[in-house]
C-alpha cells in the first residue's frame, strides 16, 4: 500500500510539472507562474545545441512573399550572401527571429492580409518542425504615421508626433491596441515601436515627427500608454532609440550623430521616457547608433558600448528585458569590421541582433567567439533564456501560428473611425493671419507641392465638398520649371494652398513658397511632415500642421481646411524664435 501511494504521488507531481507543449496545443493550467516558465525553459536550454543557442540571437530580414519563393533567391544571396530563402536560414543558422519590410516584399502596398498572414504562418511551421520546435520573434517597423508598413486597408495612424499634438494618453492607448491587434492578426508578434527620442532638434533629420513631444514628460506618457497598449494585444514592444536620438543632425542610417547632453539632461530628457517605459513593463529596448560621450567617452555608438547596455540599461535602470540592437548595417554601426559588428554588439550587452550585413559571417563569428571563450557560454545562455522567455511571455510555444480568418480583425470599421478621430484631434493652426482659414466656399482654390505631401489627394477631398479646387504636383524638389508652371497656373485662383514636406530643409520647396508668395494671393502652407516649415516663409498667410501625409492625415486636413472642424492640436515642439511649446489657434 505504502508502494502504490508513493507511486500515486510521483505521477501527480510529474503531471503537475508537465511542461506545455510546443506545436500549438493548449497550454497546462500554472504556466503563466514565472518560476515555473523558468525551469521548463532552463530544460529547453539545456537540449539545445551551441549552434542553435546563437541562432537565437539572429533577426534577420529576407526578400520574398513565401517562405521558399524562388523569385527572390538571387535577391538573398547578394544581400545575405548565403541566405536564399526564409526555410534555408531557419534550417541552417537557426535564426531566432525576421523582420518585415515593405522593400523584401514580406508586406505588399498595398497590404495583402492574406498573404503575410501565410508567410508567417508559413515561417513558422517551418520553425516548428525544427529539432527544438523554438518559434520565431516577426518583427516590423509599425510606428504610426511616417514609419508604417503596414497600411490600408488596415488602419493607420498619423504617428507620434500627431498624439503629442492631441495631448491625449488615451488616444496613445488605443492606436497602440489597434495597430497590436492588426500586426498579431498578421502573424506579427514584435513591433520596433515605440519610438521614445525626445525631439529637441529642430534639424534632426531622422526623428522629427517620429516623436512625442521636445517634452519628456508628455513623451514618457504617450510612450508608457502605447507599451500597454501593444503588449495588451499580446504583441512585444520595443522602446527605441536608446538612451534618445532626439538631440541630432545626423542621421545614423549614414553617419554617426553624436549626444553631447550632460548627465542631469540625460537623465532629465532622453532617459525618461526610457524609465517610464520600463516601469510599464517594456518587453524590448533598442539602442541607437549614437554617441554619448556623459556615458561612454570611447567613442562608440550605444550599439556597442557596454557602459550603457550593460552598465546604465541593465544594472542602474533594472531593465531586464531584451536588448534588440538597430540594424548592424547602418553607417552608425559600421565603426568597428563588418565582420566583427555582430559580436562587438553582443559583448557590450545585447541579446537580439539585428540584420547584421552579412548573416553567414555574423554567425560564424559569433559562434566562433563563443566556442574559443571570448563570449562565455554564461553569457551566451543569458541571452537565449530572455529570448525564449519572450517568446513564452508572448504566448509563441502556446500558439506559433494565426487562424486564417484573423485577417478579419483588419481594417474594422469601428477602428478606422477611432483613427479618424484621433487624426481630427491632431490638426494645428499655427498662423491665421486675416482669417486666411477656414476656406471661403466662393473662392476658388490652387494646391500645389511636392508629391510626397498628397497634393492631389487633398485637392480630390476639397472637390467632394465642394470647392472650386485645382492641383499642379512638383517633385520632391521642385525644378525652376515647375515653380513657373505652378506660378501660372494659380493666376486664377484666390487661394493657394502649398503642401510642404520638411520644406525647412528644402531650398526648392523654399523658392516654390516665395515664388508663389509673388502672385499677392492668399498663401497657406500645410506642413505634411515636420512642423518647423514656417520657419523657412514666416510671413506666409497661414500655416496648418498634419506631422503626416497618409490618406488618414489628408482627410483631417480637408475638414479642417473646409471649416468643417476647427483645429484644436497643441504644438508638442517648439518652433525657435516664433511660436511656443503650447502654441495653437483654433476658429
Amino acid at each position: 500500500m505504502k508502494k502504490a501511494l508513493t507511486f500515486l504521488f510521483a505521477i501527480s507531481l510529474l503531471f503537475s510539472f508537465t511542461v506545455p507543449s510546443t506545436t500549438g496545443s493548449a497550454a497546462k493550467p500554472g504556466w503563466k507562474d514565472g518560476k515555473i516558465a523558468k525551469g521548463w525553459i532552463q530544460s529547453k536550454m539545456k537540449r539545445m545545441t551551441t549552434e542553435e543557442k546563437v541562432g537565437q540571437l539572429f533577426m534577420i530580414h529576407v526578400y520574398g512573399q513565401t517562405p521558399t519563393d524562388p523569385a527572390y533567391e538571387e535577391m538573398n544571396l547578394s544581400n545575405n550572401r548565403g541566405v536564399k530563402n526564409f526555410k534555408e536560414a531557419i534550417e541552417k543558422y537557426h535564426i531566432g527571429g525576421v523582420i518585415y519590410f515593405n522593400w523584401t516584399d514580406n508586406i505588399l502596398t498595398p497590404l495583402n492580409a492574406r498573404q503575410t498572414l501565410s508567410l508567417s504562418n508559413g515561417i513558422q511551421r517551418i520553425a516548428m518542425k525544427q529539432r527544438m520546435e523554438i518559434p520565431l520573434l516577426i518583427s516590423t517597423d509599425q510606428e504610426g504615421g511616417v514609419v508604417a508598413r503596414v497600411t490600408e486597408p488596415a488602419t493607420v495612424f498619423p504617428g507620434n508626433m500627431a498624439l503629442g499634438a492631441a495631448r491625449s494618453v488615451p488616444n496613445a492607448y488605443d492606436s497602440a491596441k489597434i495597430m497590436g491587434l492588426e500586426l498579431k492578426s498578421l502573424g506579427i508578434n514584435m513591433d520596433l515601436a515605440p519610438t521614445l527620442d525626445v525631439n529637441v532638434n529642430p534639424e534632426n533629420p531622422v526623428i522629427g515627427v517620429r516623436s512625442f513631444a521636445e517634452n519628456a514628460d508628455l513623451a514618457a506618457a504617450l510612450g508608457a500608454a502605447q507599451v500597454t497598449g501593444y503588449q495588451k494585444s499580446h504583441v512585444a514592444a520595443t522602446a527605441k532609440h536608446f538612451p534618445g536620438h532626439g538631440d541630432t543632425n545626423v542621421d545614423s542610417h549614414y553617419g554617426l550623430p553624436i549626444i553631447d547632453h550632460d548627465l542631469e539632461t540625460l537623465h532629465n530628457v532622453d532617459l525618461k521616457p526610457f524609465k517610464a517605459a520600463i516601469k510599464a513593463g517594456i518587453d524590448a529596448i533598442m539602442p541607437g547608433h549614437i554617441v554619448v560621450p556623459a556615458l561612454d567617452d570611447s567613442g562608440l555608438p550605444a550599439t556597442l558600448s557596454k557602459p550603457i547596455l550593460t552598465d546604465l540599461l541593465r544594472k542602474e535602470m533594472k531593465f531586464n528585458g531584451v536588448i534588440i540592437t538597430d540594424s548592424l548595417g547602418m553607417s552608425g554601426a559600421n565603426v568597428v569590421p563588418s565582420d566583427r559588428v555582430a559580436v562587438e554588439a553582443f559583448k557590450a550587452g545585447a541579446d537580439i541582433l539585428l540584420n547584421p550585413p552579412n548573416v553567414p559571417v555574423a554567425y560564424e563569428a559569433v559562434l566562433n567567439a563563443v566556442k574559443s571563450g571570448e563570449i562565455s557560454k554564461k553569457r551566451l545562455e543569458q541571452s537565449v533564456y530572455r529570448i525564449l522567455e519572450l517568446k513564452f511571455k508572448r504566448g509563441l510555444f502556446h500558439q506559433p501560428t494565426m487562424p486564417e480568418d484573423a485577417i478579419n480583425q483588419i481594417g474594422l470599421p469601428e477602428n478606422l473611425d477611432k483613427a479618424d478621430k484621433i487624426t481630427e484631434s491632431s490638426i494645428t493652426l499655427v498662423k491665421n493671419d486675416q482669417s486666411a482659414l477656414p476656406l471661403n466656399q466662393e473662392e476658388s482654390v490652387f494646391i500645389t507641392g511636392p508629391s510626397t505631401g498628397n497634393p492631389s489627394m487633398l485637392s480630390q477631398m476639397l472637390g467632394q465638398k465642394g470647392f472650386d479646387s485645382r492641383v499642379y504636383e512638383t517633385s520632391a524638389s521642385p525644378t525652376a520649371s515647375q515653380i513657373a508652371e505652378a506660378v501660372s497656373r494659380s493666376q486664377n485662383a484666390d487661394s493657394i494652398i502649398i503642401t510642404a514636406y520638411t520644406a525647412n530643409t528644402n531650398t526648392a520647396q523654399q523658392q516654390l513658397v516665395k515664388q508663389l508668395e509673388q502672385t499677392g494671393k492668399k498663401i497657406i502652407v500645410a506642413s505634411m511632415r515636420n512642423p518647423y516649415d514656417i520657419l523657412a516663409f514666416p510671413e506666409v498667410d497661414a500655416n496648418i500642421l498634419t506631422y503626416g501625409f497618409r490618406p488618414v492625415s489628408v482627410k483631417a486636413l480637408a475638414k479642417a481646411l473646409s471649416g468643417e472642424l476647427s483645429p484644436s492640436g497643441k504644438l508638442p515642439v517648439t518652433i525657435p524664435g516664433m511660436y511656443p511649446y503650447g502654441h495653437g489657434l483654433s476658429y
